[in-house]
């Protein structure tokens, strides 16, 4: 066996797959720098909130510059096995997602065309209701839309992650029961540890679980409350929900929004649909308990503890390492396929 060899053999063996399953903001070789200090294996970033289908093409140019530019850091992960050689190589696979459907623009099509082009992952419905199905914050949900059944159709047939984490409950519920495969929380958490709208109720998480999906737990102090506040906080709500759905179905999905500033906070709060203020998931004036940032999680390198940290709360290593990547990857390899859009 050659250095190198014994260098990843050993890198595989005793360093956990991290996967964080959402974040979203700018991205350049210091962002990159902090996910490779977290041990981060895989990130799925965010390619677009309102944006069209052309706006999303540029962006998706862009990101194959970015990872071009810096492949001694990361690669692009369209596959299982893209991602398993990140984590055997020492890089950080970056899975590209939309949180929103809008790309499409209407068309069915459309869907086979981003899978071509490297997006693997898509939200129904972002802060809006759309032509595909209601959104949490919307004050009616009216369930999965037909046009919306014939995408999450279309997206088991290419391969491509169906995400409901800004959706309302009914559609949520829809999705679920319509998929013929796993469908995910990116970023959310329990509504019954945190009352938030974008969080999800128990009916939801438990059926969710009885599909095989994952529910990525947020670090987003809005999203938590006090559950923020600390690693071993938030841990003993990985716990909390752990016991609500099961080991297998619970997994990190940051909601980290890197060197974003105004500007983007603004883009991804209210688009091109309104000039009043939105406050996205800060609600306005969060209470006392969700003033916490989680300040142990200030950039990407802080998921190296999460790990030692599910161990300190009771976790077996082999349950915080399912927690902190395995869980992911295993639904990755159940819904994931080619990277040519074929659906093989």
């Amino acid at each position: 066996m050659t250095a190198t060899t014994a260098a990843t053999a050993a890198r595989t063996t005793d360093t956990p797959l991290v996967i964080d399953g959402l974040q979203c903001g700018p991205y350049d070789r210091d962002v990159f720098q902090q996910l490779r200090a977290g041990r981060v294996t895989c990130a799925t970033a965010t390619v677009a909130f309102w944006e069209d289908a052309i706006e999303t093409m540029d962006a998706l140019a862009a990101w194959n510059d970015l990872l071009d530019a810096n492949a001694d850091l990361v690669l692009p992960a369209r596959t299982v096995g893209d991602i398993e050689r990140a984590h055997e190589t020492g890089r950080t696979a970056i899975l590209l997602g939309a949180q929103n459907a809008s790309p499409l623009q209407g068309r069915l099509g459309f869907v086979r065309h981003f899978h071509a082009m490297g997006l693997r992952v898509m939200q129904l419905t972002y802060n809006n209701n759309t032509e595909f199905g209601g959104s949490c914050y919307e004050e009616t949900d009216p369930g999965l839309t037909r046009f919306g059944r014939e995408v999450v159709r279309e997206m088991n047939a290419v391969g491509m992650l169906v995400d409901l984490s800004h959706s309302g409950e009914r559609t949520r519920r829809d999705a679920i029961e319509h998929s013929a495969l796993p469908v995910v929380l990116t970023h959310a958490n329990p509504r019954s540890l945190y009352d938030h709208p974008r969080n999800a109720d128990d009916a939801t998480l438990k059926a969710l679980a009885a599909r095989d999906g994952v529910v990525g737990l947020a670090t987003y102090g809005s999203l938590c409350g006090r559950y923020a506040r600390t690693l071993d906080d938030w841990c003993a709500m990985v716990a909390r929900t752990v016991e609500l759905v099961g080991v297998r179905h619970v997994a990190i999905g940051t909601d980290l929004s890197p060197k974003a500033g105004a500007a983007e906070f603004a883009w991804m709060r209210k688009g091109r649909w309104t000039r009043s203020e939105q406050r996205g998931a800060d609600l306005g004036s969060p209470p006392a308990s969700a003033t916490g940032t989680g300040e142990w999680l200030a950039d990407a390198s802080g998921l190296a503890r999460v790990a030692d940290g599910l161990v300190a709360t009771g976790f077996t290593r082999d349950e915080a390492h399912a927690v902190v990547g395995g869980n992911w990857l295993r639904l990755y390899a159940s819904v994931l396929k080619t990277g040519d859009g074929d659906g093989s």
